[in-house]
């Protein structure tokens, strides 16, 4: 008996050692002290108080090693390679300008002509700050310049600069299936249906958008078919990457590593053969991929460590049973989690408010029956939903960082309607996840 009592004493000690560390963790990150770091070292410590000091650095040696030598993890320098030269070539103006050909002539026409180009341009970038940045400078000036009002404008490309976390190859995408320990195709696969309803769901809101507030979307100049033809012949490279790329993955022709490497040579050759790129322009778009790929490992070996901490302090059985023992229904325990993410991805960026939450989080969506592949999608989705959602909202900062004549209040104006197109969007998905899994099921 006496033997029980300590045994359960150890057990809760371990237990409020997590809340102790999350506290630790939230304040040295609002402190300014980057969410890698601050992982690593709340987590370490935790690890320290729990086994000791020669297991805790064992462990932290082993995460290193594990990490630097990932087979898997070798997609990210490479995808992040791919997307820093595809900006430089200048591909977004040109999908842009074929979206726009075929698209301006109808209400509302350049507003989707944005969302079609961002879905298209995410495909080989994997980026939603550096999507929306790359048409904040190319599509906003050019629905200004036809009369579009400013707030509608910045909401629309706010909003499909989304896309370039769901869209394959989503780097945040990436990291969700390696700390999850699922197969990347598994969840790009997964995401192919959820993309197709979102942008189809952003293209009717447009619609109706514009058909309530006329003025806000109004009609340009058609243009002719030579146009149109010569605007899409000049959007091959973008086209002819995405086939090589993703058609080459889900195709069955290369792995996901081999897809990456194939990539990355083929936006290099791009970017040559159309010359818009110079040498110093090469150069920065390697050092640009090389710091951001320092950057996602230390946070991923971070959230490793922080994970050993979670697993061991025994948090994620005692908010496990925590949530069963108020016998909610598993659907409605998963829409409070949406709601708490929806908060955090408002607060924070992307990655940190998936690592922070998922070692606790992803064994209670297991232990409800959901598949981890489809909670993946869902996760990634929700929080980049918190990148256009007040009081923050990174899209929406970078943004007006980038056009300080439009008010914040503006930009959250024009988004609202994108807010709650998504949010319908989230709650089909939640609601009927086999959008997101009947495409594996299908392949096998």
């Amino acid at each position: 008996h006496g033997g029980a009592q300590t045994a359960q004493k150890r057990w809760r000690g371990r237990v409020m050692a997590w809340p102790i560390g999350m506290a630790l963790l939230l304040a040295l990150i609002f402190a300014g002290v980057p969410i890698a770091f601050a992982m690593t070292a709340v987590g370490l410590v935790g690890v320290v108080s729990i086994v000791g000091w020669h297991p805790a650095l064992a462990m932290l040696g082993q995460v290193f090693f594990d990490s630097g030598r990932s087979y898997t993890l070798s997609v990210v320098p490479l995808f992040l390679l791919m997307g820093n030269l595809v900006v430089q070539s200048g591909v977004a103006g040109d999908l842009y300008a074929a979206a726009n050909a075929w698209l301006r002539h109808r209400k509302g026409g350049l507003a989707m002509a944005t969302i079609v180009a961002c879905g298209g341009f995410s495909s080989v970038c994997g980026s939603s700050l550096a999507t929306t940045a790359t048409f904040g400078r190319t599509a906003l000036p050019e629905m200004l310049s036809h009369g579009y009002r400013a707030s509608f404008s910045s909401g629309v490309i706010a909003a499909g600069g989304n896309l370039g976390a769901i869209v394959p190859p989503s780097i945040i995408m990436v990291i969700y299936a390696v700390l999850a320990k699922q197969f990347i195709l598994d969840v790009f696969v997964a995401s192919i249906l959820p993309i197709l309803l979102t942008v189809t769901a952003m293209l009717v809101t447009i619609w109706i958008v514009v058909r309530l507030k006329p003025d806000w979307g109004p009609r340009s100049e058609r243009a002719s078919w030579a146009d149109r033809l010569l605007a899409l012949r000049r959007a091959w490279a973008a086209a002819l990457l995405v086939l090589i790329v993703l058609g080459g993955i889900y195709g069955g022709v290369f792995t996901v590593n081999e897809g990456a490497a194939v990539g990355a040579v083929a936006a290099l050759i791009i970017a040559i053969v159309r010359r818009r790129m110079s040498m110093s322009d090469f150069w920065q778009a390697i050092l640009e991929a090389a710091q951001s790929t320092a950057s996602i490992y230390l946070i991923i070996i971070g959230a490793s460590v922080f994970s050993y901490f979670v697993t061991l302090s025994g948090v994620s059985e005692a908010f496990v049973e925590a949530l069963k023992a108020t016998d909610l229904a598993p659907i409605a325990i998963v829409l409070l989690l949406l709601v708490g993410y929806l908060i955090l991805g408002s607060i924070f960026e992307t990655v940190s408010a998936m690592l922070i939450t998922l070692p606790f989080v992803l064994p209670l969506i297991i232990e409800l029956g959901y598949d981890p592949i489809w909670w993946g999608i869902i996760n990634v989705a929700i929080i980049e939903l918190g990148m256009i959602t007040p009081p923050i909202g990174m899209n929406v900062m970078l943004l007006h960082s980038m056009n300080p004549a439009i008010a914040l209040r503006q930009i959250y104006s024009g988004v609202g309607p994108f807010i709650l197109c998504n949010i319908l969007v989230l709650l089909t998905l939640v609601i009927v996840p086999d959008i997101s899994l009947v495409l594996l099921r299908w392949f096998g």
